[in-house]
């Protein structure tokens, strides 16, 4: 049983004991908190906004944080099966104080968590994070009185008001998309993306979609991680040579994976470098920039740079890209994971924007989609770990890898990114357990490899020593 309290949140696996998994008492005593910090905030309006996947907990956590938040004296507009970016953008729209997005992203069915707003539909921030974590800890709030308990009310109509908004990007081209008459296969882990997606496509004039695991049933047909292992029911449909395209999304529809005609990954890395490209190729009037994490591909810096931008890198974690890509007026950023965030629309990974985006990209390419894939540069991500004794000094080992390279170019803001010519290396440690997570990056796959496997040999050295 697991229990991962963060600053963005908290998640873990449903049953077992409170506190040593996320249970009915989690919940609540969690959900009890979020509400204390936006009652602190007088400037915004004491209202929630609530929406989930499809997972089997999902409703009895709904339940849960809905009756929480109605007892703290904070009302509720609950958006139902729903996805991550729609309520994002239902939060401000409502003049919301904050919203809560019952998923666990891509973990496991028995896994489910609480995905927290503050009043723009971002990400709260470290501070607020901090300040929650510390209420719950002391249980420092206070339930309201009968005459004072919020309202609830439910809303269906997001999701078509999350799609028109889409449609009514000026970067979005319903016309392209619709005369391209593109054949798609759609895989969404049998959750909300099974009906999201599909109403998407319908939207944009897509005519030919073949549905699998579209059922918002929350038993996933696979491991609900786009990863290429992950996907071998789309690309065998794929492989058959009778669609153009292959869309993946996880179950709470913020990350895109794509497939290609023949069956062949495009790659999650490289869903933002594509949709990059057009952007910054249809906006030569300003300077472009763009923002990914330190463990995303080069390959965006390489695009944005071709188009005369500049490309800056966030700390991993999606907060500290948005807040990055403020900073430095970004027109698009994400994460190598296949989150697109288009500031154009909201601050928020959002798997069906970048489906709008994509198509309008493709549709202009007017080639097949591994011949866009070729387009880019080719890069290789070894992503690794190595797992420590529980009681390692894990920055102790950070240091010293830092001295060992300290020749190279190096980046300390989020662990350790070692910058060498075309390669790089980056270590980060876990905040739950006694792990340090590699990844290196190469124009060679075999390098990449290699590159990621000296560190954890480097480490072992260090541990030893």
């Amino acid at each position: 049983m697991t229990l991962i309290k963060s600053i963005s949140g908290i998640r873990g696996t449903i049953g077992g004991k409170s506190g040593e998994s996320l249970t009915p008492l989690d919940v609540v005593k969690f959900t009890a908190a979020f509400a204390a910090t936006i009652l602190g905030k007088p400037e915004v309006n004491k209202k929630v906004v609530i929406g989930r996947d499809a997972r089997p907990s999902g409703k009895m956590v709904s339940d849960l944080v809905v009756s929480t938040l109605i007892g703290m004296g904070i009302d509720v507009l609950d958006l139902g099966l729903s996805t991550t970016p729609t309520v994002e953008i239902a939060v401000p729209l409502e003049n919301a104080g904050g919203g809560i997005i019952l998923t666990a992203s891509h973990n496991p069915i028995q896994w489910n968590a609480l995905k927290l707003l503050n009043e723009k539909g971002e990400f709260i921030s470290g501070n607020d994070g901090e300040k929650l974590l510390e209420i719950a800890a002391k249980e420092d709030f206070s339930f309201a009185e009968v005459k004072q308990l919020g309202k609830y009310q439910t809303d269906d109509t997001y999701l078509q008001k999350h799609i028109d908004a889409i449609l009514k990007l000026s970067s979005v081209n319903v016309e392209a998309i619709k005369s391209a008459n593109f054949k798609i296969v759609v895989d969404a882990v049998n959750s909300t993306g099974g009906f999201a997606v599909p109403m998407l496509l319908k939207a944009l004039g897509v005519t030919e979609i073949k549905e699998l695991n579209c059922e918002p049933t929350g038993i996933f047909a696979h491991n609900p991680e786009p990863l290429p292992e992950n996907l071998r029911e789309i690309s065998g449909e794929m492989k058959k040579g009778d669609y153009d395209l292959g869309i993946v999304v996880d179950p709470d529809v913020d990350r895109l994976a794509l497939i290609c005609e023949d069956g062949e990954p495009f790659g999650e890395e490289y869903t933002l470098v594509s949709v990059a490209d057009y952007i910054l190729s249809i906006n030569k009037k300003q300077k472009n920039t763009t923002v990914s994490n330190l463990s995303s591909t080069m390959a965006l810096k390489d695009i944005t740079e071709k188009h005369g931008g500049e490309y800056f890198s966030a700390a991993v974690g999606e907060v500290n890209v948005v807040e990055k890509m403020k900073e430095a007026g970004s027109i698009i950023g994400g994460e190598g994971n296949g989150g697109i965030i288009f500031p154009e629309l909201h601050y928020g990974r959002d798997a069906l924007v970048g489906i709008a985006l994509f198509l309008t990209h493709l549709a202009k390419f007017n080639k097949p989609v591994g011949f866009l894939r070729k387009k880019y540069p080719n890069y290789f991500i070894a992503k690794k770990k190595i797992e420590l004794d529980h009681g390692t000094d894990v920055d102790s080992i950070l240091e010293r890898i830092q001295k060992k390279y300290n020749k190279y170019n190096l980046d300390t803001r989020d662990g350790v990114k070692i910058h060498f010519d075309k390669e790089w290396v980056h270590l980060r440690k876990s905040n739950t357990e006694p792990i340090i997570r590699i990844y290196a990056e190469s124009e060679f796959e075999t390098k990449a490899d290699n590159l990621a496997d000296k560190i954890i040999q480097d480490i072992k050295e260090l541990m030893t020593a």
